[in-house]
């Protein structure tokens, strides 16, 4: 069974090498010690939120400290073409949870968007409070995840902020996918054209609707930025599932999985 994971600061993870000894404080000690319960002698991974991985053994414990020895040291290499999701305000948490499990599948950027049709509404007063919520359960699917990169978190975009983003990111190549169920080809083939002209570093960007659908306003605005309406499969998933189900696929084409 692999580690428990914690998050530490970069710039304290940066320099350290095997024999150094680092001290974990604050809330992420108090969730090893008090939470996980982890004892003096136990194996634990730090991680950066960069890709990089100490493993490390505790030396010691107080209620919010931890110190640890580091054993070995490893950087992940970042996916040659990262995909982001942009995912619609949903009720029922069902956003949080494409997000959640975006996170433990792979994704490396998420992104709010205040659909159209988005019953959810984020006014001036809710938004940093939600954007803060998502990045708390970004954290969480990222540990729980044993994850060496934590996903960054993008500021929530309206229809018309989307569709100027959406020009920006197919100006620098990258593949822009807006998964509907009225599309005429698939996820799978417009991954696969893709990826025969595409080069390392550009990205893999798929935009989920809300329960109520991508309006045809929307969705004119988008094609006309340069997405592509996309296929994901026979049946019409929700705005918890679509997501997820999707980035499985676009990575197992990408050869990660």
């Amino acid at each position: 069974m692999s580690n428990h994971s914690f998050v530490i600061d970069a710039d304290l993870a940066q320099n350290a090498v095997p024999g150094d000894t680092l001290e974990l404080t604050g809330a992420e000690a108090h969730h090893a010690v008090t939470v996980k319960r982890v004892t003096v002698g136990e194996q634990l991974d730090l991680l950066d939120g960069q890709g990089l991985r100490l493993s490390v053994e505790v030396l010691s414990t107080g209620k919010d400290f931890l110190s640890a020895s580091v054993l070995r040291r490893s950087q992940e290499a970042l996916s040659e073409h990262p995909v982001t999701l942009i995912q619609a305000l949903s009720k029922g948490d069902r956003d949080l949870q494409a997000v959640e499990s975006a996170v433990e599948l792979g994704v490396l950027a998420v992104r709010p968007w205040q659909a159209d049709r988005s019953v959810v509404r984020w006014n001036a007063a809710k938004a940093d409070k939600a954007l803060a919520k998502w990045r708390a359960q970004v954290r969480s699917a990222q540990k729980q995840s044993r994850r060496a990169f934590e996903p960054e978190v993008i500021e929530l975009a309206n229809s018309k902020e989307l569709a100027k983003s959406i020009a920006a990111e197919v100006g620098s190549g990258a593949l822009v996918l807006v998964l509907h169920e009225q599309a005429e080809k698939s996820v799978s083939l417009h991954v696969t054209d893709w990826l025969a002209g595409a080069h390392p570093g550009q990205k893999v960007i798929m935009i989920v609707g809300p329960e109520g659908g991508i309006s045809d306003t929307e969705l004119a605005a988008f094609v006309e930025a340069g997405a592509l309406p996309a296929l994901l499969g026979q049946h019409v998933l929700r705005a918890s599932t679509a997501g997820p189900a999707a980035l499985v696929l676009i990575r197992h084409l990408l050869g990660e999985i």
